[in-house]
């Protein structure tokens, strides 16, 4: 399944509020630079948000890092004759920078910086208050100026909820970011380029200067969870970016994501994804038959 840049950019608006009413959603598995609020209103289907594959129906609203890939896949009924059936939802655009850099910089959006940060792996909202929900749907019929200033308490209100799913992994959002050349932290910086390599607990304790039994214990405090899982996991969010482009088999795929044996794959694959690589693959591929 091929994977595309879509241009979201608006040169007449801070944000895009775009109303879709269709017979079914654009089944493209795409990417755009700008975040993604959406709100479905009718229609069902899968949603995918990186290695996330769900169920969608309507009152779910989602919020979309930038740069994630997604896509909506109706239900098989909707790409049928029947003009009863209409995909709708509310889809904003914008960047994270909306309103200029300096602001995000202010105490009172750090609330919003951390929702933004949240949605590299894309956010669920559950239960959502009905008022809520309904400003979100409101904001397409509002002018340009109202859209913006009332957008910004809805993200805000937003970053308060307390019942949200991340939904992709940390592995899968950490993969699609190998290519960039700073990373926050030296020693993640070093997981990130040598995850599929054969890593030593040792070698990577040594880069912070620490025994790797200090090390261990820090890093388990700091992340709250093992090197070693915390290493599974960004390899197995890799395989599953793998599994989704459907270009390589099982254990090939095991092997670039740095397992050196398949049965180690499968057992930690099954830990971590709650399935098996075919099952997966399986799940997957009867999803997104008929796309593109």
């Amino acid at each position: 399944m091929k994977l595309h840049l879509i241009d979201r950019s608006t040169t007449t608006a801070t944000i895009s509020v775009r109303k879709n009413s269709y017979a079914n959603f654009l089944k493209i598995w795409h990417y755009h630079p700008e975040l993604e609020l959406v709100t479905v209103l009718k229609s069902k289907g899968t949603r995918f948000i990186g290695d996330s594959i769900k169920k969608f129906q309507p009152k779910d609203v989602v919020l979309i890092g930038k740069n994630l890939p997604h896509m909506w896949l109706n239900d098989p009924k909707y790409f049928q004759d029947d003009k009863s059936l209409i995909a709708e939802a509310i889809s904003i655009h914008f960047k994270e920078d909306f309103l200029g850099e300096r602001f995000l910089q202010l105490t009172e959006m750090k609330p919003i910086v951390e929702l933004f940060k949240k949605a590299e792996q894309g956010i669920l909202f559950k239960n959502l208050p009905k008022a809520l929900r309904q400003a979100i749907i409101n904001l397409n019929d509002e002018t340009d100026f109202n859209k913006t200033h009332q957008f910004i308490g809805t993200l805000h209100q937003l970053a308060l909820h307390e019942d949200m799913k991340l939904l992709a992994s940390a592995g899968y959002v950490a993969s699609l970011k190998l290519e960039e050349p700073k990373l926050s932290n030296k020693v993640i910086a070093y997981i990130f380029k040598n995850f599929n390599t054969d890593m030593d607990l040792a070698t990577v304790a040594e880069l912070v200067n620490m025994n790797p039994s200090a090390f261990s214990r820090s890093f388990k405090r700091v992340h709250r969870k093992t090197f070693s899982k915390y290493v599974n996991e960004i390899r197995i969010g890799y395989a599953c970016k793998l599994l989704m482009e459907n270009e390589l088999n099982v254990a090939a795929i095991a092997y670039e994501s740095g397992f050196n044996n398949l049965s180690n794959f499968n057992r930690q694959f099954k830990i971590i994804k709650n399935m098996s690589p075919s099952a997966y693959l399986k799940k997957h591929s009867n999803f997104t038959a008929n796309t593109i």
